[in-house]
């Protein structure tokens, strides 16, 4: 990790290596909200992008993890590669990614996915399974083809990273821990005991 200067480089790295291990569920993140009084919640998302600006994930803003964010928008992410012995923890301010954006990743989505995302009141208590699958019947009749509606409730947020930091597994617990964070010139990397 020592002269890597750039965290979004070095996670990129990471994160190929760990597609190249895992495939699809390399992908997989832990997002990290809280209430504005400290109540903290945590759930397993999929990454949907990274770049300079940042990480982008989608969902429901009605949903428990979108309320959180529009009252409390900062978040936690983690990411944990078992079988490379690696994790990447990531904390910033939390975002809306704006329409376009959100519109373009929704309707990449099989179509299964688009009907049942835009049926699915996220979070909320639902009698059951066959009134969530009726809905999803009733939708598809409406719309048989063509690109499906996006809900106003649903998009994406996007992280843009304060810190990062990168764990790597070593023998005897002695394991590699390194923290950037935001500074006027670019990232402070500092080493920090495992």
């Amino acid at each position: 990790m020592p002269g890597v200067d750039d965290p979004l480089t070095l996670f990129q790295s990471w994160l190929e290596g760990a597609r190249a291990e895992m495939g699809y569920d390399a992908d997989a993140m832990v997002v990290a909200t809280a209430t504005p009084d400290g109540a903290p919640s945590a759930r397993v998302v999929l990454l949907k992008g990274v770049d300079d600006r940042g990480l982008v994930f989608f969902t429901n803003y009605s949903s428990r993890k979108g309320s959180e964010l529009e009252r409390n928008p900062r978040a936690a992410l983690l990411f944990y590669w078992h079988p490379l012995g690696r994790q990447v923890r990531v904390e910033g301010a939390v975002s809306r990614v704006d329409r376009a954006e959100s519109e373009a990743y929704a309707h990449s989505r099989p179509r299964q996915s688009q009907l049942s995302a835009l049926v699915s009141p996220q979070s909320e208590v639902v009698p059951d399974r066959a009134w969530l699958e009726r809905r999803v019947e009733e939708l598809a009749r409406e719309h048989p083809e063509g690109d499906l509606p996006l809900r106003e409730d649903w998009g994406g947020f996007r992280l843009t990273p304060d810190t990062w930091e990168f764990w790597e597994n070593r023998d005897n617990r002695l394991h590699d821990r390194h923290r950037y964070s935001r500074a006027d010139d670019g990232w402070r990397i500092e080493r920090l005991a495992p």
